[in-house]
């Protein structure tokens, strides 16, 4: 059985991604969060959760405090945007080189567990504007983890997996649901209430609730859905 490492926020994307990569790939995973400071540490609690939905015996939590760069909404004293949805450019959520960061650890550990693949839940169609989201990031970031890793010069290359990439929110809400992901499991907000309910108005959420209604669905997060 092939063995995967699959980053794990909480959200509805990456908790997918876990689904495909353990339901439809077949594939032995162990999934990893990261504790990066983000004021919606509400995703780590989910994170846990979906793991365990999904029988991960091996779901570890890295803690990488981004606080200290802050530059980025979600971990410095900066107004999150709300009902915002259509601004050009890089968001105010971008955390930077936050992808790089955390692929670079979900190498580390894709080595010492000899796995063999990476599986992540970017997508580039109803994402935010991150550059880290994007496929050329992706590919650029295998040829990378091809020459500075000892399995990639042993030639056992660790393969980037991003089932999501080209799919909108409606379309990745579909393929959780066809394969049993209860999405009351994960959290997406930017910036949850203080019981850790939605805000309802910042990017993620927006995207999401566009997701469930373009399916004529409600979200399990939102009241009286």
């Amino acid at each position: 059985m092939s063995r995967a490492v699959v980053l794990l926020s909480g959200g509805l994307d990456s908790s997918t991604a876990l689904a495909w990569a353990v339901r439809e790939q077949g594939w032995e995973c162990h999934t990893l969060a990261f504790d990066y400071g983000q004021r919606h540490r509400v995703e780590l609690a989910a994170a846990a959760r979906v793991a365990a939905a999904f029988d991960v015996h091996d779901h570890r939590v890295i803690p990488v405090d981004l606080r200290i760069i802050g530059a980025s909404a979600l971990t410095a004293d900066m107004d999150v945007p709300k009902d915002e949805h259509e601004q050009a450019g890089i968001p105010a959520t971008y955390v930077p080189a936050r992808n790089l960061i955390f692929l670079s650890l979900a190498a580390a550990l894709a080595e010492s567990i000899a796995a063999e693949h990476i599986v992540i839940g970017a997508n580039i169609v109803d994402y935010s504007g991150y550059p880290d989201c994007r496929p050329e990031f992706l590919d650029a970031f295998a040829r990378c983890a091809r020459l500075g890793t000892r399995a990639g010069s042993e030639g056992k290359p660790l393969t980037i997996e991003a089932p999501l990439i080209r799919m909108n929110k409606a379309e990745i809400i579909a393929l959780g649901l066809r394969l049993g992901l209860d999405y009351a499991l994960t959290r997406s907000c930017y910036d949850p209430l203080p019981d850790g309910r939605p805000c309802g108005h910042c990017d993620s959420c927006h995207f999401r609730q566009q997701g469930f209604a373009e399916l004529g669905l409600k979200d399990p997060l939102v009241s009286g859905a």
